[in-house]
């Protein structure tokens, strides 16, 4: 029989990860690296700048929907386990 999965701890890391993705993001777009990608997310994120409380936002933003997606992910998986 399969393991269950830990969908809490599977979406925390998820969060976790997906607001550092988006700092760094933010901070290589301030220095100039990564120029297109931070426009892009700019694009593509509701909070999202390249401003200090824009990357806050895009943090939060990020680790919400990382974590409810990746949490959603796992609770379907072990649904079906």
């Amino acid at each position: 029989m399969a393991e269950k999965l830990n969908a809490l701890a599977l979406g925390y890391a998820s969060a976790i990860i997906s607001a550092a993705g988006m700092l760094l993001l933010g901070i290589f777009g301030n220095i100039g690296v990564y120029t297109d990608t931070a426009e892009m997310m700019q694009k593509w994120h509701m909070f999202f700048s390249l401003s200090i409380g824009g990357i806050i936002a895009g943090m939060i933003e990020a680790a919400v929907i990382g974590f409810i997606s990746l949490y959603a992910l796992v609770w379907l998986y072990n649904k079906f386990v």
